[in-house]
């Protein structure tokens, strides 16, 4: 299809990797086999499981099946020069997307019925821009890591000691993935105030009040956030609130993406001047939620 945006041939994860997300992976990648044992964990069943789920409980859109949808998820796909994956949409009354991908094979993202109906048409291929970000900087088996660890300091007896060194380094990798994904939805759409608008209304939106929503007054509210570090006890403080989340907070993603949209690094890669990175690309096993 055809389109305006600026094509990002030869884009890499390291063109628009955030330097956190950098510092973070290379402490994963320090530890041994890790990789291996998620995907041997998994194995060829888990990828079966997840697409007979989605096959049997979730619209698959096409060319012919919610074509709208479809035509932002191809042209994302071409910005970001990417291949494009299968697209679900799921009825669930929370708003959310995640992406999935089992050792390279059949990756896929779903967004539920409630977000579409929170966000316009550009805020929608945000979202599938930010999950493409995930299958771009191939973090799926990091991603699969938090879930499962999410899972057994719910469920293991006392798992929140047992998991709680492992999971709090997981967990401040995956806060800062979701730096990176946001500027992947930030290069789909080339438009700040999109991305901008998407953190706006799952902050505080409905289908009701997101009209009547101030984005402005919005990124406005990151300067007061910022202000709080000033001291050293709320820098404290701020440190207490985000050790658990497994996203940033929506205000800081806002602020990191109107900062990022304004450096040289993100108008460079909008020029179509030639990519050139040495990044080598494997395959992915995980998900994770918007």
């Amino acid at each position: 299809m055809a389109t305006s945006k600026s094509l990002l041939t030869g884009l890499t994860a390291n063109h628009f990797r955030h330097p956190l997300d950098k510092k973070a992976t290379q402490a994963l990648q320090r530890l041994p086999g890790l990789d291996v044992a998620i995907r041997s964990l998994l194995g060829p069943m888990g990828e079966q499981f997840f697409y007979l789920e989605n096959i049997a409980a979730s619209v698959l859109v096409g060319p012919n099946q919610l074509p709208e949808l479809h035509n932002a998820l191809v042209e994302a796909c071409q910005v970001l020069d990417l291949e494009v994956p299968q697209l679900y949409i799921k009825q669930h009354p929370v708003p959310n997307a995640y992406t999935f991908a089992m050792r390279g094979k059949q990756p896929f993202i779903v967004v539920h019925t409630s977000l579409i109906e929170l966000l316009n048409p550009a805020e929608v291929q945000a979202v599938i821009g930010h999950e493409l970000g995930h299958l771009k900087c191939d973090h799926g088996v990091y991603l699969t890591l938090a879930n499962l660890l999410t899972l057994a300091t719910s469920q293991l007896p006392f798992g929140n000691v047992l998991m709680q060194n492992w999971q709090s380094q997981i967990m401040e990798w995956v806060r800062c993935a979701e730096f990176t994904c946001d500027r992947a939805a930030l290069l789909a759409t080339q438009d700040a105030r999109t991305v901008a608008s998407v953190l706006m209304k799952l902050s505080g939106g409905s289908p009701t009040l997101s009209p009547q929503l101030n984005l402005d007054a919005f990124i406005n509210q990151a300067r007061a956030y910022d202000a709080i570090s000033e001291s050293e006890t709320g820098e404290i403080l701020k440190r207490l609130k985000t050790d658990d989340l497994s996203h940033p907070v929506p205000v800081l993603r806002a602020r990191e993406i109107d900062r990022w949209a304004s450096t040289s690094d993100y108008q460079s890669l909008l020029s179509r001047r030639p990519l050139v990175s040495s990044e080598k690309k494997e395959a992915t096993s995980g998900w994770r939620n918007w």
